[in-house]
């Protein structure tokens, strides 16, 4: 009887040993930011992986906002730090109907009135039904394995690490140039 109770005992302990971590396994169910697909405002795959080893600034615009102005920022900040960081616009219409335009509408707008050079994308949800998967990932917990969030407005930001690991987001009203953001470039 007792030799029974050893032996039920190591199963028991090598079946809990044995048995996966859920939170791993979890991640890793879980896709890579840099498997997911969207495409340029030209029409084109932006393939993710090529930016390993740099941060990446993804930050929902619109033309007819009041943080419309960010644009001017965001290149600065693209410009200052293109060694370290990339920038990229992802237009939504889903705030206010305040991207109305077409993609070619959009990106002559950037350019003209805001010289904007940084990458920019397709029009996208970024909430609701319709939610493109990055920005799926973005705002949840369980596929970017550290926060949830919803996008609250136009412009709000979402900075990855150099190995496609979420960091933190900021609200619209955190100025692309805010130490919030800078802090993590130096």
């Amino acid at each position: 009887m007792k030799v029974i109770g050893i032996i039920s005992s190591l199963i028991i302990s090598i079946a809990l040993m044995v048995q996966p971590n859920s939170k791993k396994n979890t991640m890793e169910k879980t896709p890579s930011m840099y498997q997911i697909s969207i495409k340029s405002i030209a029409g084109e795959k932006i393939d993710f992986e090529s930016f390993k080893g740099k941060k990446i600034l993804f930050v929902n615009t619109a033309s007819k906002c009041g943080f419309t102005k960010q644009y001017e920022d965001l290149e600065k900040l693209h410009k200052a730090y293109k060694d370290k960081l990339v920038v990229i616009g992802v237009p939504c219409n889903q705030f206010g109907g305040q991207e109305p335009g077409t993609l070619s509408e959009i990106q002559s707008f950037c350019e003209v009135n805001y010289g904007v050079t940084f990458l920019m994308t397709e029009k996208i949800d970024v909430k609701g039904e319709n939610q493109h998967p990055l920005y799926a990932w973005l705002t949840n917990k369980e596929k970017n394995g550290v926060k949830s969030s919803s996008v609250k407005w136009n412009f709000q930001k979402y900075l990855i690490d150099e190995n496609g690991s979420f960091i933190d987001y900021y609200y619209s009203i955190t100025k692309p140039m805010s130490s919030k953001i800078l802090n993590h470039l130096k």
